[in-house]
């Protein structure tokens, strides 16, 4: 039966885009778990890569680490491929519902165990734009534009012909995938925002001895990007856009994360460009951000933008491009959207925010982030929205003439 003994239900989600150290998927796993754990009667079970197979359990949460490979040049990433693995997992704990954050080999893994058990759930979320990121993009580069759309294209019908079988689908933005999946025949296709910290993200955080350190005064403006180091993300597109700057400017550029391009940007050689690595812990990211003056990034397939928002949320204008999720993420009168790399463009943008009101232009970003943005918010929408048409979607699915799915909110 869909309805739950007890009005409890166990949630599992299953992922490759894990990093113990951050990332978007991450920051939503520990929201989407504190939330459960905290305001409603479910538990909840992770499957997650590690370093070794072992199962932690503390009370209603559940992790199992399957051993996996770690992603070359992506040390904090690993490849989760043991398929048999993951479905000895599912088989031992039967989760009422999966969630699926990536659209590689795991929801095969998922849709095999529905096979054996039908009422289980299924929810995809589209998290990363992976057909335009590692198949257009790079295939283009390599072997020119027509073999590189043939693959994205490739890509994205696979896209439609695995979601169409999961019974909710989510995006994080219209322009960062939802209209892409109602193109291919998905639907509905739920909008899932993302939320932010705002108690911890918020210009009090802003350290003028870090400024000190860096050799800033107020008249100088300190640029900052949060994020992988690597072409997905482009930084080095906004490497090549400070480096437009005039020196005279006095401009720094501090480029927060880790990945193959960081030592490409070192060996520049350049004392105005400081890259400390990867910040893993969540003030000392919050006085980064607030200690700036301007967030940059030149990231065109972006789904949602977690770092751009806890820019936002941390008063930062926003100089970007006008693709992707930046679209619902970056208005007028909260920074700046320009051209796809085009670093000449992001130069100017970045001349202008500074030149006009940034500490404004910043004060709106976090006005819109702090009514717009939370992570109760996103719950809200998971288990008010989501999930309870996942749930109601089964059960016509298998003729279930029972009462109404449990709304999965507590």
């Amino acid at each position: 039966m869909l309805e739950p003994r007890g009005g409890a239900r166990l949630y599992c989600d299953l992922t490759q885009s894990w990093s113990a150290v951050g990332g978007g998927v991450g920051t939503y796993l520990r929201a989407k778990r504190a939330h459960i754990l905290e305001n409603t009667p479910h538990r909840h079970l992770l499957i997650l890569p590690g370093d070794c197979d072992r199962v932690e359990a503390d009370g209603r949460a559940t992790t199992v680490w399957i051993k996996s490979p770690a992603v070359p040049f992506s040390p904090n990433y690993r490849l989760l491929l043991r398929n048999p693995a993951v479905r000895e997992a599912l088989e031992r704990f039967r989760p009422d519902a999966i969630e699926c954050q990536d659209a590689y080999n795991l929801p095969w893994a998922a849709l095999a165990h529905r096979m054996r058990h039908p009422h289980t759930v299924l929810v995809a979320g589209y998290m990363t734009d992976f057909p335009t990121v590692y198949a257009g993009r790079p295939f283009s580069k390599t072997f020119g534009a027509a073999v590189g759309g043939a693959a994205a294209r490739l890509c994205y019908n696979y896209c439609g012909r695995l979601y169409r079988q999961f019974d909710a689908v989510y995006a994080l933005s219209d322009h960062g995938g939802g209209n892409m999946l109602r193109s291919l025949g998905v639907d509905p296709v739920h909008i899932l925002p993302l939320g932010v910290e705002l108690e911890a993200f918020g210009p009090e955080n802003r350290d003028l001895d870090l400024r000190r350190e860096l050799g800033l005064d107020d008249n100088q403006p300190l640029l900052i990007y949060v994020g992988r180091l690597d072409i997905e993300k482009r930084p080095d597109l906004v490497v090549e856009a400070f480096r437009r700057l005039p020196s005279d400017l006095g401009a720094k550029l501090v480029i927060l994360g880790q990945g193959p391009q960081r030592e490409q940007f070192e060996a520049l050689g350049d004392p105005r460009i400081i890259t400390p690595g990867f910040v893993t812990d969540r003030p000392s990211l919050a006085r980064w951000l607030a200690s700036s003056d301007i967030y940059v990034s030149a990231m065109p397939n972006e789904t949602f933008g977690v770092s751009v928002i806890e820019a936002q949320a941390s008063g930062l204008p926003v100089v970007g491009v006008a693709a992707g999720a930046m679209l619902e993420r970056v208005f007028a009168g909260m920074g700046k959207l320009g051209p796809v790399a085009d670093p000449d463009a992001m130069a100017a943008n970045i001349l202008e925010v500074w030149r006009d009101d940034p500490r404004g232009t910043g004060a709106r970003g976090r006005a819109h982030v702090a009514g717009e943005f939370s992570w109760r918010h996103s719950m809200d929408v998971l288990f008010g929205e989501v999930l309870p048409a996942a749930f109601a979607r089964r059960a016509a699915a298998l003729g279930s003439s029972g009462p109404a799915p449990l709304a999965a909110a507590a």
